[in-house]
């Protein structure tokens, strides 16, 4: 499931796709439009500008901007900076694997094997899916029908 952490960090990452290249946007700004608590948002936008996404700038003008082209922004990428892996458990993540101490053949494993099929689906389209793709979801739909 998508944390709370990862849904605003990518509620704010498209906001800011919405912006010329270069442009920023206040913290306090990106809060109040996708009603995300602003503390909350500081920590993910630290997390976002360490791993790269996004620059912040201080001073008159400053804010946030977003660090590549929307277009070269991987949604999966965004989510594993801020929840980790993909995979339900851990014996079917391809970055944090661990085999399960109650698992006697993990090659015949129910479990597992349908939950790798359930990693790769996910990866799939998050990995598929760029920012400017996922900004145009919403544009593509009424208002009242999907809000980023």
């Amino acid at each position: 499931m998508l944390t709370k952490k990862a849904k605003y960090g990518l509620k704010a990452m498209v906001y800011l796709a919405g912006f010329e290249p270069g442009r920023t946007a206040l913290v306090t700004d990106i809060a109040t439009a996708n009603q995300i608590p602003k503390k909350f948002l500081d920590a993910i936008l630290g997390e976002l500008r360490n791993a790269g996404f996004v620059h912040s700038k201080k001073g008159k003008g400053g804010g946030y901007t977003l660090a590549r082209s929307p277009q070269d922004i991987r949604v999966g990428a965004v989510v594993r900076v801020l929840d980790g892996p993909l995979a339900p458990i851990q014996c079917a993540s391809r970055t944090v694997y661990r085999r399960c101490d109650d698992c006697e053949n993990e090659a015949r494993c129910a479990v597992r094997l349908l939950m790798l099929e359930a990693r790769d689906a996910i990866a799939n389209v998050l990995d598929n899916c760029t920012l400017a793709q996922m900004r145009a979801l919403g544009e593509d739909h009424p208002a009242s029908a999907l809000v980023f």
